[in-house]
């Protein structure tokens, strides 16, 4: 149950005292001067934890549900991702877009490259929709540079495999919906052009682990779904016949029992699809049969992590993005709080001394919250205040444009004649769209790990896998990576980066000095 305040400032009573603010002040001041010893190991294992839609106003209401999920007034709450030591900002924008979509974004921090909006895996010469413009035009991302270098690779994502997210990690595509040839034009085919699917299957033939949704993509057209053999509009798609599935080499499961049953050490590669398109919104799945992205984390952990080399894991939080597209605020805050859980559970499996995790998101929405509410009132609840124009309540949260705005007799609905609490309650929006947007301000960056300090400030958003390669000496940052200690645990320093270093360290002396 979520904790409702129903007494104006209602806090704890130990808040009043100054000592409680000044303690807590130091304790985290001796937790940030333990920060001055920089951990510059080599990276053995890179995670990424990719929050789709997640703003900074999400990480907050996250924050507060999470608190309130577990009984208390939610503000003084932490996530997982807040516990990390560095903070960065992104810049999210793509080539040809203020506000971007998840498709170019995902190119920038997957392969270090800004492109343009709606295409997958190509620099920014290529154009949306055009195949013509694919060749020669490729990038590769950190997945495949982390395969390369001998690591093992996966993708666990709650949306379909070859959504957006994904499918910038191993594809190379100028339209982010073509899903399978189903959904291709014609001259796309004809002119050579691969759906995304086929190319999950075909261009990193050997990931490690995929889990998500996306079944019905790799089946042949009008073939019935093995979960909802009923339903038409969950049968295969693919026109050219090919049932991908049975082309994959490793397990397949497509449940939650299946999965949780299987041995990891004896499962190399692991293909998991959960529905025949995105996996339920955790509020809705059925806990029996569908695992929960935490779920999917853990099983993926524990095969990559026994390769001697290392592993690279894309782990995204997709469906906090359609939540706030649909204005469903509620499911899309659970999820953040799900991906939370995820990026615990990763944080007990692992090791901040050799493993680089990184949680960030694409892009923002046009979510919020204000009104002046309480401490401790309900994340989903009213407001204290009425509006001084019609006089009517309003919700903490709202969206700046979306499927919420909503007109009765020529006036803002009622909302207290409404449960804003149900899990698919629109909330209010100032704009009518059938679909909220996307919005351009930046996003964070959280990171923990050998190298994290790198990420700082505020950053183009496709710096992001380059430190990460840099971190685990992959793809083109290796030269700093001589043997120093170890076994060669640690890289050294390039004399560039240590003249840099010696320098700041200078500066510090010097500063130290005047004060």
């Amino acid at each position: 149950m979520l904790v409702s305040c129903q007494v104006k400032g209602t806090f704890p009573e130990k808040e009043k005292e100054p000592k409680f603010w000044n303690d807590w002040a130091q304790r985290t001041l001796t937790k940030a001067l333990s920060l001055e010893s920089l951990n510059k190991n080599k990276a053995q294992n890179l995670i990424l934890f990719l929050g789709d839609g997640m703003g900074v106003a999400t990480v907050t209401a996250a924050r507060i549900l999470k608190g309130q999920l577990n009984g208390q007034s939610g503000e003084e709450e932490q996530l997982e991702m807040e516990k990390f030591p560095f903070v960065a900002l992104s810049k999210t924008y793509n080539t040809n877009a203020q506000v971007p979509d998840s498709a170019g974004t995902a190119t920038a921090y997957l392969c270090g490259v800004k492109a343009n909006e709606g295409t997958l895996g190509v620099s920014a010469a290529a154009v949306r929709s055009q195949c013509n413009t694919t060749q020669g035009n490729e990038v590769t991302s950190i997945l495949k540079w982390a395969k390369e270098a001998g690591k093992s690779v996966g993708i666990v994502t709650t949306t379909r495999v070859n959504h957006a997210t994904p499918s910038a990690a191993y594809a190379h595509c100028v339209d982010r919906d073509w899903y399978s040839d189903n959904e291709m034009p014609a001259d796309a085919v004809q002119g050579g052009c691969k759906d995304i699917a086929r190319q999950l299957f075909e261009n990193i033939p050997d990931i490690n682990v995929i889990l998500g949704g996306g079944r019905k993509y790799m089946f042949p057209k009008n073939m019935s779904d093995v979960e909802y053999p009923g339903q038409t509009k969950h049968s295969g798609t693919r026109r050219d016949g090919r049932n991908l599935v049975q082309e994959w080499k490793g397990h397949y499961v497509w449940n939650k029992k299946d999965l949780l049953s299987l041995n990891p050490t004896k499962v190399d590669y692991l293909l998991g699809l959960f529905e025949p398109a995105d996996l339920m919104y955790d509020l809705e799945r059925d806990k029996e049969t569908e695992p929960s992205f935490s779920e999917m984390v853990e099983v993926a952990i524990k095969i990559l992590r026994k390769n001697p080399n290392g592993f690279y894991l894309l782990a995204e939080g997709g469906r906090i993005d359609h939540g706030h597209h649909e204005g469903k605020a509620k499911q899309a805050l659970h999820e953040a709080v799900e991906m939370d859980r995820a990026i615990g559970r990763a944080g007990l499996m692992t090791s901040a001394l050799d493993t680089m995790t990184v949680v960030t998101a694409d892009h923002s929405h046009m979510f919020n919250f204000g009104g002046y509410t309480y401490r401790g009132n309900s994340i989903f609840g009213l407001s204290p205040l009425m509006s001084d124009v019609d006089q009517k309540p309003f919700t903490g949260i709202a969206y700046g444009n979306g499927p919420g705005f909503k007109v009765v007799n020529g006036l803002r609905e009622n909302v207290s004649t409404v449960n804003y609490e149900d899990n698919n309650y629109m909330a209010q929006a100032a704009v009518p769209l059938s679909a909220e947007t996307h919005s351009g301000e930046d996003v964070a960056v959280f990171s923990k790990g050998p190298m994290a300090h790198l990420l700082h400030g505020v950053h183009e958003q496709n710096y992001i896998p380059h430190v990460m390669a840099y971190a685990a000496c992959i793809g083109q940052n290796r030269a700093h990576c001589r043997s120093s200690s170890a076994g060669g645990r640690a890289p050294a320093l390039s004399p560039a980066l240590t003249g840099l270093v010696a320098m700041a360290a200078a500066a510090v002396a010097a500063r130290l000095q005047m004060l």
